[in-house]
């Protein structure tokens, strides 16, 4: 992939438009330091700020401008959804890797504050093994599921995981719950690309990405699986439903 986004900036475009992993902004941002290409990115497993990407969320300095989402505000909501969501929960078992450990704090500090313990699992060596990651776990104890955003997250394979260990589980993007998560919540990635393509046609039109600030998802999503919740024999309270984006049925 950073090959790819070395080969691009060398053909002179306009603009370039990454997402994904840490590293193919890095490369991005290398790649088009000589010739300045404007990039526009979406940052969902990274902070750019934090990585020294740009100077500042307002005035972003540089060459890069884009739309980032906050994982670790995010963590806390979603516990806070699944706890509402399943209320006999006694324990939360949180799937972390080394890109998560913002989201394994905050995660604590939020169980903490809903006085629900909190077992962070780290995972190693992709691709995991959620299996043996959940080995000692058991929904009908109490235990419920969350992970943190990664890039070598397999949510098909975690929600199946989960599953067989009867785990109530909340994802953090509507394919988390496509995929059989209980629920899912996070930002409209189809917000995420509007705002991106708003910038890339403000650039194409004169404006430099130095100027454009970096911004945060407007839309999110509550999506809510009650295959899954039958599976699981639970019952979704009404107002989470109520709440809901969307409820797969």
């Amino acid at each position: 992939m950073t090959a790819a986004v070395g080969e691009l900036a060398r053909r002179g475009l306009d603009v370039i438009v990454v997402g994904g992993r840490d590293a193919v902004l890095k490369a991005a941002i290398k790649a088009t330091a000589a010739r300045a290409t404007p990039v526009v990115f979406r940052a969902v497993d990274f902070d750019p700020l934090a990585e020294g990407y740009i100077a500042s969320l307002a005035h972003p300095g540089g060459n890069a401008t884009g739309v980032v989402m906050s994982n670790p505000e995010m963590t806390a909501k979603r516990l806070d959804l699944l706890t509402q969501a399943v209320p006999h929960i006694v324990r939360i078992v949180l799937l972390y890797d080394a890109a998560g450990e913002g989201q394994r704090q905050a995660a604590r500090s939020a169980a903490s504050t809903l006085s629900v313990p909190l077992e962070a699992i780290e995972l190693r060596n992709p691709p995991y093994d959620y299996e043996q990651a959940l080995a000692g776990t058991d929904g009908a104890r109490g235990d419920a599921l969350m992970n943190a955003v990664s890039p070598f997250n397999r949510p098909a394979a975690i929600a199946e995981a989960a599953l067989r260990h009867r785990l109530p589980s909340i994802g953090n993007n509507r394919g988390s719950a496509e995929a059989g998560y209980l629920m899912s919540y996070g930002a409209s990635i189809a917000d995420m690309f509007r705002i991106s393509a708003e910038y890339v046609d403000k650039i194409l039109k004169g404006e430099k990405p130095a100027d454009l600030p970096v911004q945060q998802p407007t839309k999110f999503e509550l999506i809510v699986n009650l295959k899954t919740a039958e599976a699981l024999g639970l019952t979704v309270p009404p107002s989470i439903l109520a709440r809901a984006d969307e409820v797969i049925e």
